[in-house]
């Protein structure tokens, strides 16, 4: 282990998947159990049970900063 610490998953985070190997954001935390994503584009939804494979690739306000800079 490199001492790296992975931050936990949250609402509007971009994220991989690792147990379905997609790119999602995360929409909805249910009960702090379940992890509801949808994919960056189109219609679609699914979930997960398992937040520590949910890798944060960009966190919420990371997303918000770019999205208002342009």
């Amino acid at each position: 282990m490199t001492g790296e610490q992975r931050r936990c998953a949250w609402v509007g985070d971009l994220v991989h998947d690792e147990d379905t190997d997609r790119r999602g954001i995360v929409t909805d935390v249910c009960g702090g159990t379940t992890w509801v994503l949808r994919p960056e584009r189109g219609p679609d939804r699914w979930t997960s049970r398992q937040p520590h494979r949910l890798r944060v690739i960009k966190a919420r306000e990371e997303r918000l900063r770019e999205r208002n800079a342009c």
